[in-house]
């Protein structure tokens, strides 16, 4: 009963931190910004404590993190669970050889990429990026780490953008179907 009360106030204090732009980046779209929640400092380390205690314990031994704003709170929730983090970069940012996936967007086309020797046959792989919308992202992150024998157990999301049904995409395509998902927030 404790952790529920705690939770629905952690939600309710990220909430509030959470500042609305209408009309960004285009006209109609009613933005997320998050930015404000990294200046409470207070506030960032109760939700980043509360989520590495919540997936301590389940499998995990390594953290992928999305370009750009998943690097936030994947290194720290990383850094919080003693876990090695990996970044998957947009096209031609990493400096090694590495792995790519093209995927489409409502504009057009992106490529994540991620070093061929970051993940490996033994690591089960938490993903974390700030928002789940339609879950081409992810998907591509979900696809480079099964193309490099990783297992993805969890996604992790400050938000989910439920109605776009992000999650049933990623669903479809991850070869482990007991893949847990964790959000704060969904609108």
């Amino acid at each position: 009963m404790a952790e529920n009360f705690w939770y629905a106030n952690l939600k309710t204090e990220v909430e509030e931190k959470i500042r609305n732009v209408p009309d960004f980046p285009k006209e109609g779209i009613q933005f997320k910004d998050i930015t404000p929640i990294f200046k409470d400092s207070s506030l960032f380390e109760k939700l980043m404590s509360y989520y590495a205690n919540k997936l301590k314990n389940k499998g995990i031994n390594k953290i992928v993190c999305v370009d750009a704003r998943g690097f936030i709170f994947g290194s720290v929730l990383a850094n919080k669970l003693g876990l090695p983090f990996v970044i998957a970069r947009k096209k031609g940012k990493l400096p090694a050889k590495t792995i790519s996936h093209t995927y489409s967007l409502e504009y057009g086309e992106a490529t994540l990429e991620m070093h061929v020797d970051d993940i490996k046959s033994s690591d089960n792989v938490l993903i974390v990026d700030d928002l789940l919308a339609t879950g081409g992202t992810v998907d591509a992150v979900v696809n480079l780490v099964q193309k490099l024998g990783g297992t993805v157990q969890g996604c992790w999301f400050l938000i989910e953008l439920s109605f776009l049904e992000g999650k049933s995409k990623i669903i479809k395509n991850v070869s482990n179907y007991d893949v847990k998902f964790y959000s704060l927030l969904d609108y």
